[in-house]
């Protein structure tokens, strides 16, 4: 399966800053990382993937982006090995997105969230710290770090205020970033986005590709918490357009060295209200099934994005109905 499309132009990107460029990305195996591998690839540039689990079906592997890679095998709990890729391939852009992402998962195991997120993101920075050809580090945090405010929308002067492992993992890994770019003057900037989806989620306890393989088997989707809670959902090839835009503007401009940019649509929606525009979309009659089994959760968060309109004159290429049009359509494909 190759690209679905292919020109770069048609993200919003030209593919000059990054053609033949050495690029090291962790967590290209997930959601984001599919897509973010792809782009950079189309754009010329020279990917080194830190890849710890081999995962047939991501859309790395299946879009065949990973041929045209190079792969090193490894955990960012390994700071030698991330320093040896750093250095043995001459990168001067790193984007990091390798984490321990699911909710419930942390709640259950909080150790190893707390070593893959806070541990894996010091060790990456501090591999960079004593890489002195890196320019440019795009850090991926997470609306989840300012934990559960009234004052929405959240913007990126609020203080993160983690509660729960995730959140608290998220929150640290934030803080870090900002004391290496204070204090060592490291050329790093935070990214905190909503809830990403689009196809190439195989994380079935997620809401949307959950809802989509439940209609398309003929089954009632399931809502696990009371269906009100309200997300900031952000479709994944804006995610990856994003990065990169952050990851060029950083490299020649220093002045957003330790800047954290919230990425959103700035759309509230609730988990029911997707859930049904979901069954809308797929001309489904089925009703969800509202479980109201969720615990440890933040009840209600959405993003503002004006910084990053102000300051990287950046603005969403999808609506939420052309992503959930494109996400339906890719797992028809991957579930026919």
């Amino acid at each position: 399966m190759g690209f679905q499309h292919g020109p770069l132009e048609g993200l919003g990107m030209t593919g000059g800053f990054w053609r033949d460029r050495p690029v090291l990305l962790t967590g290209a195996t997930g959601l984001l990382g599919g897509w973010l591998t792809r782009r950079l690839v189309e754009a010329g540039a020279e990917v080194v993937a830190v890849v710890r689990d081999w995962v047939p079906q991501s859309e790395l592997v299946r879009s065949r982006a990973i041929e045209r890679v190079r792969v090193v095998r490894g955990d960012v709990r390994d700071r030698d090995l991330l320093e040896r890729a750093i250095g043995e391939y001459q990168t001067d852009t790193v984007i990091h997105l390798a984490a321990q992402a699911i909710v419930g998962t942390a709640n259950r195991n909080p150790i190893s969230t707390f070593e893959t997120n806070i541990q894996g993101a010091w060790n990456l920075l501090e591999a960079c710290r004593r890489s002195p050809g890196v320019r440019s580090i795009v850090l991926a945090s997470s609306d989840k770090a300012y934990g559960d405010r009234e004052q929405l929308p959240y913007t990126e002067d609020a203080p993160l205020e983690g509660r729960h492992p995730y959140d608290v993992s998220k929150s640290c890994a934030d803080l870090i970033a900002h004391a290496y770019a204070k204090t060592y003057g490291l050329p790093v900037a935070i990214t905190r986005c909503g809830n990403f989806y689009g196809g190439g989620d195989l994380n079935w306890d997620r809401i949307v590709p959950g809802t989509i393989r439940s209609i398309l088997r003929g089954q009632r989707p399931v809502i696990r918490s009371d269906g009100s809670f309200i997300r900031d959902y952000f479709y994944v090839e804006d995610g990856a357009a994003a990065y990169m835009l952050l990851a060029e503007q950083l490299y020649n401009r220093p002045e957003l060295r330790g800047v954290a940019f919230n990425f959103s649509n700035e759309i509230q929606a609730t988990v029911l209200d997707l859930v049904n525009r979901i069954l809308r979309a797929m001309g489904s009659p089925l009703e969800p099934d509202i479980r109201n089994e969720a615990g440890n959760e933040i009840r209600h968060q959405y993003l503002s994005a004006e910084r990053a309109r102000r300051m990287l004159h950046w603005s969403p290429l999808f609506t939420m109905a052309e992503g959930l049009d494109r996400t339906i359509a890719w797992y028809r494909e991957f579930l026919a």
